[in-house]
């Protein structure tokens, strides 16, 4: 069962490359602030830009944001600092901002949104095709800094009128989500390229080239970052310096995040195999056949893990020993699981590709309720105080009761949403597949 990893000696086409010549773009740009369209019957749903933000964008121009705002300095509990949330890969948090929703400010990045955005320290993380990194205020979404991988430092500032970029030559950032820790943020672009940037200033630190697209998103376990690659392998990487510790070859390309339990971690994969590799070594130490294509990543929790397949079904393994604990499969609609789970409370709570949101026991795999909205959901969802997030291909974000899964709200962004939601403190921020960032917060009392 166990599977030697190769050495960093043993690699000898992947190095670390540190980059001193394309800065990041340090600024102060202020968010374009939009009015989604109105959406009757829930409440929050209107949307709170101001109507003089409307017109700015409507004319190509940007909006002030509130001034003097500025992002808290230090990270604490409510960050959500990786693609759902923590290395269990929960995709819940201690706090939300309710089920009326209201927006706050949303920032046009580029043509498409379709990775997880970071928060950490009051500030967001996202990521645009064809090839944007930016920072933002969480306040007021005021723009920091913004990282162009392939363009030259002195590139103009070229923005079409939707306010997408024009001097890209390649499609970089996808669905890869942004991680930040130790005054890094880190991610992978479709070229299978890894990359760490200065959290404070947006420069470059150093690249690591795999050998295909990078899909997964990186987690970082100590002085460690884990990443995944279509290239058939999984990479551990030094955290400062981007240096090769180990890599593990599978027989598939790697599209899931690691979970971490214990001195392992876990990644599903487009081999239908799930696989607990030592962190120290690489080596595989356990496996289940999960019998078919898997995208989600496996979230981790009671000694389990839980994540669905291509084969429209959700699995619960035995974290400790690689067993199959249950299955579950819709009785009527069969459709994939794209998008990953989330853990509260005794359920795990999934969405699919069936247009449904389901709730299951986690002891038993049992249906506790599930919810049937119009389009898929490729988004993963988030939990905070028994209330659930899910956003779908219509532009919902659907706010649903953990308990019962009765619909409480929703906030139509007007466009597909891929992107799964992060939350801190009484804010939630995802992606549009028009290339929109939003922020939203509770609604004003009535």
């Amino acid at each position: 069962m166990k599977r030697a990893a190769d050495r960093a000696g043993g690699v000898g086409q992947h190095r670390p490359a540190v980059l001193t010549s394309v800065p990041g773009t340090p600024s102060r740009r202020e968010p374009a602030r939009r009015e989604p369209p109105a959406r009757p019957g829930f409440p929050g749903s209107r949307g709170a830009a101001p109507a003089l933000a409307a017109i700015a964008v409507a004319l190509g121009l940007p909006a002030v944001a509130s001034a003097g705002s500025v992002g808290r300095q230090q990270p604490d509990d409510r960050d959500w600092p990786q693609f759902r949330r923590d290395p269990a890969l929960t995709g819940a948090a201690p706090e939300g901002p309710g089920a009326s929703l209201d927006l706050r400010w949303t920032v046009p990045l580029g043509f498409s949104v379709e990775g997880s955005p970071a928060i950490a320290g009051g500030f967001v993380y996202a990521t645009a095709l064809p090839g944007l990194l930016v920072k933002l205020d969480l306040e007021d979404g005021a723009e920091r800094w913004r990282y162009r991988p392939g363009a030259s430092p002195d590139a103009p500032e070229r923005q079409e009128s939707a306010g997408t970029p024009a001097d890209f030559e390649d499609d970089r950032f996808g669905e890869s989500s942004p991680a930040v820790a130790g005054g890094l943020v880190f991610v992978g672009d479709l070229l299978g390229v890894f990359h760490a940037v200065d959290a404070e200033t947006g420069t470059p630190r150093w690249t690591f080239a795999t050998g295909a697209e990078i899909k997964a998103s990186p987690v970082v376990i100590g002085d460690l970052v884990f990443i995944g690659s279509y290239d058939e392998r999984f990479y551990a990487l030094d955290r400062e310096t981007g240096e090769l510790r180990w890599s593990a070859a599978t027989e598939g390309p790697v599209h899931g995040t690691p979970a971490r339990q214990g001195d392992r971690v876990w990644i599903t994969g487009c081999d239908a195999v799930l696989r607990g590799l030592r962190i120290s070594d690489g080596a595989e130490v356990a496996r289940f056949d999960s019998g078919a294509y898997t995208a989600a990543s496996p979230a981790l929790g009671g000694g389990a893990l839980f994540y669905g397949t291509f084969d429209n079904e959700v699995l619960s393994v035995e974290a400790d020993t690689g067993t199959l604990r249950w299955r579950y499969r819709h009785p009527e609609r069969s459709f994939p699981f794209y998008a990953s789970a989330a853990l509260a409370g005794d359920l795990v709570v999934v969405a699919g590709r069936d247009k449904m949101v389901h709730a299951l026991d986690r002891q038993t795999g049992e249906a506790r309720w599930t919810f049937r909205a119009g389009a898929r959901f490729d988004s993963s969802p988030a939990v905070a105080e028994g209330l659930v997030y899910a956003g779908n291909a219509d532009g919902r974000l659907h706010v649903l009761d953990l308990e019962t899964g009765e619909k409480r709200g929703e906030f139509h962004a007007g466009a597909p949403i891929m992107s799964s939601p992060a939350l801190s403190g009484d804010r939630i921020v995802f992606g549009t597949q028009d290339g929109a960032l939003f922020a939203l917060g509770p609604a004003p009392a009535r």
